[in-house]
């Protein structure tokens, strides 16, 4: 019998691979942390960073205002403190429409099994 695939998504990322899906360096992240005060990742136990996909998401949002958009770390602190941009609430709103549906499939499994020991 075929392995499932696997349907699990990480929880969290390191800097080095956040890093690298952004196509910055590690001292990026940690500045823009710094500045923008938004982002609070995890740390384990020997102080590395730990991102959620919300983070990320909002480092891809930032990063975007700074070096696509031409802002300045000022003036992309006004720009998020004034609305979040388009971008970012689709992000958002996928997660959280993933989410249910994962929660769905949780009770629909349970139901199934019910059904199934009943017989």
């Amino acid at each position: 019998m075929p392995l499932k695939p696997k349907t699990i998504e990480k929880l969290y990322w390191t800097i080095g691979e956040v890093a690298q899906e952004l196509g910055v360096a590690n001292s990026s992240i940690r500045f823009w942390e710094k500045e923008f005060g938004t982002i609070s990742p995890r740390r384990t136990s020997r102080g590395d960073r730990l991102y959620t996909r919300p983070q990320i998401e909002q480092l891809r949002t930032i990063q975007h205002l700074v070096k696509e958009e031409g802002f300045t770390i000022h003036g992309a602190k006004e720009k998020l403190k004034r609305g979040v941009p388009e971008q970012e609430a689709t992000v958002v709103d996928a997660e959280a429409v993933r989410e249910r549906l994962l929660q769905v499939r949780r009770k629909l499994v349970e139901l199934r099994n019910v059904l199934v020991n009943r017989q």
